[in-house]
């Protein structure tokens, strides 16, 4: 079934055409992923789609009856509600009724004797069960828990940006919608909580719309990819890899169309320059296809990232870590960790949110000072450091203004310049763009030019920290091209499992309470063993000085006797709650007038529900053992 219908679609800022009249169906069981360099038009896209924008000429038609749910990349927030009024906070009627229940729910609770309130939670319980929202509400609860939040009622201030980014992706994906939009959906989440969102929603009904650089979960995602590319909608049936394979036959088509054209256009002048004169109809009729020849805009490729500045001189002395201590108060991040960074190391860290990935790389870089142990650097290091977040950078300033703040011209390996108006053009910034205002620029945009003035103090160690949040793919793919012919140490915190793959030979592991392991080899030579520790401290760490892996004989999984009984039983515990819970329901509407007997029935009522949602919590954790176990036994 088609959902929406885009014909003639086109969308400027003021000069700048972002959409040039595309045109495109979404239908039922559609699973897009949007692709393009930074600043193309994709997040405009998905706003026009969800109808937060409008668009300047074209017809987009909906089906009447389409309900759209938008996760931006940016989301706002009520820094005041908790967690989950925050995730209710959506405007649909189920959403509203959901809000309405969990409020009134809080309120009796803090004054239970209050007829209207016990009137009013009566009312809305009787909607819940009309529009049969437990199983919502529920889920909502298990997504949360799923991402790593379990404390529902704390406050949306006192979180983090990468909590409050799983918040608003729970609050899009428990909202029934027949057409799901998510901008940037990874963006900030550890690699097991994108593993688990890979299968939420490949199993999800309903068409899908987003945007991600994460190749590895367009590759498992998605059916269709849209490339938007100079205002052009360029449409792939297919994952990633298929796009790959079908857009490099277009280019070879288009190329091959430009040669044929070009060898046209040799011939006809030619025979202009023989001397040709407009007497005949002939004559003329060749002219005129000379000069449309001449007019015709030959096809060129977009400009390509290339990077190949010279780094200064690393010896062979680089950075020495030695018995590494950080604690913030009485919680420890990094404990007694030991590390020599060679020359041309390339390292991924990996781990949990708010571990203390970037922790290590501030205190490598000299911003953290260390409670105990030394550091020794090298005295030819010079490190450029990409940090998470470009808060620092000058919106005020022009684009080239910033750049020539570190410098105006490059050295490159061959020795000549570059200088930084050039750069900025091999980064994708033409010329007309480089006097704007970096305020006017994307986010994707802003992080390519602060990766530009990283690279332009030609460092040679390279601390990178989440390089791949909001840059393009073909930003990321030149990046990996680039790091890979670099002359120095590069130390890359990344939850993009296909950046680690590509670039790093070793991985350090956060594994909590300050234990940081390390393993030779990519994100994916490591994965099976990073897995099955990154909730477990079951991972024996290897001498960095052992150049492979050291084969341990793997840990045989298996319930204890607890765990087994508890696995056997627990489907029968949470059915027999259920039950309770709807007789409580039907006792509920029954005894509505009897506030005294209604007061007792409400209680109950919230200690089933909190102890069916710890029971399917356990249920779920019970499951995934059973069948990590099943498939161990299988090998």
């Amino acid at each position: 079934m088609n959902l929406i219908s885009v014909e003639n679609l086109s969308k400027s800022y003021s000069e700048k055409i972002l959409i040039n009249n595309i045109g495109f169906g979404i239908n039922e069981g559609d699973k897009i992923g949007i692709i393009g360099v930074n600043g193309t038009g994709k997040s405009t896209l998905l706003k026009i789609i969800a109808g937060i924008e409008s668009y300047d000429t074209g017809t987009m038609l909906k089906n009447s009856n389409l309900v759209i749910e938008y996760l931006p990349q940016n989301p706002t927030f009520d820094q005041n509600a908790t967690i989950i009024e925050q995730v209710f906070k959506g405007h649909s009627d189920i959403m509203k009724t959901i809000r309405e229940y969990e409020n009134c729910l809080s309120s009796i609770q803090s004054d239970s004797k209050n007829e209207d309130l016990q009137k009013k939670l009566i009312s809305v319980t009787s909607k819940m069960d009309g529009l049969n929202l437990w199983k919502i509400e529920s889920e909502a609860k298990s997504i949360l828990t799923r991402l790593g939040i379990n404390n529902f009622n704390r406050k949306v201030k006192n979180l983090s940006g990468g909590e409050k980014k799983k918040i608003a992706l729970c609050s899009a994906l428990i909202n029934p919608s027949d057409l799901l939009i998510l901008d940037e959906p990874t963006n900030h989440m550890d690699n097991e909580i994108i593993s688990w969102l890979e299968d939420y929603l490949n199993n999800r009904k309903g068409a899908l719309i987003m945007i991600t650089h994460d190749r590895y979960f367009l590759d498992r995602v998605t059916n269709k990819i849209f490339e938007l590319e100079k205002g052009n909608l360029h449409i792939y049936m297919g994952n990633y890899s298929l796009f790959l394979e079908k857009k490099l036959v277009r280019e070879e088509m288009l190329e091959s169309s430009e040669a044929k054209r070009k060898n046209l256009l040799r011939q006809e002048l030619k025979w202009i320059k023989r001397g040709a004169k407009a007497r005949s109809t002939k004559q003329k009729a060749r002219i005129d296809r000379f000069e449309k020849l001449q007019e015709n805009k030959p096809f060129t490729f977009d400009p390509k990232l290339e990077i190949s500045t010279a780094s200064s001189r690393l010896g062979k002395k680089v950075i020495e870590l030695k018995n590494i201590n950080k604690n913030f108060e009485n919680i420890i991040i990094i404990k007694d960790f030991n590390y020599i960074i060679l020359p041309n190391d390339r390292i991924g860290i990996v781990g949990s949110n708010g571990i203390g990935k970037s922790t290590l790389m501030n205190i490598i870089n000299g911003n953290l000072s260390i409670n105990s142990g030394t550091i020794d650097i090298g005295d030819t290091v010079k490190i450029g450091h990409f940090s998470q977040h470009c808060d620092e950078m000058d919106n005020n300033l022009r684009v080239i203004e910033y750049i020539r703040e570190t410098a105006e011209f490059i050295s490159c390996k061959d020795g000549s310049k570059i200088s930084a108006s050039q750069m900025l053009e091999k980064f994708l910034f033409p010329s007309d763009t480089q006097w704007s205002l970096i305020c006017k620029l994307s986010g994707g945009e802003k992080r390519r030019l602060y990766l530009l003035k990283i690279l332009m103090s030609s460092p040679n160690v390279l601390l990178l920290d989440e390089p791949t949040n909001d840059l393009d793919i073909e930003t990321l793919t030149i990046l990996e091209d680039y790091l890979e012919n670099f002359n120095g140490a590069v130390i890359a915190v990344s939850h993009d499992r296909y950046f680690l793959d590509k670039f790093a030979e070793k991985i350090f592991l956060f594994e909590g309470n300050g234990v940081i392991s390390k393993f030779t080899g990519n994100y994916t030579e490591c994965l099976e063993k990073i897995k099955d520790t990154l909730n477990k401290n079951t991972l024996i760490e290897s001498s960095n000085k052992v150049p492979t892996i050291t084969k341990n004989k793997e840990k045989v999984l298996r319930f204890s006797y607890k765990e087994q009984r508890e696995f056997d039983e627990i489907e029968n515990i949470i059915e027999s709650i259920e039950n309770e819970l709807f007789t409580i329901n039907e006792a509920i509407e029954i005894n509505c007038t009897d506030f005294s007997k209604l007061q007792d029935l409400m209680l109950q009522k919230q200690s089933l529900e909190n102890s069916l949602e710890e029971k399917m919590d356990r249920w779920a954790y019970l499951s995934e053992l059973y069948q990590k176990i099943k498939d161990q036994n299988l090998r």
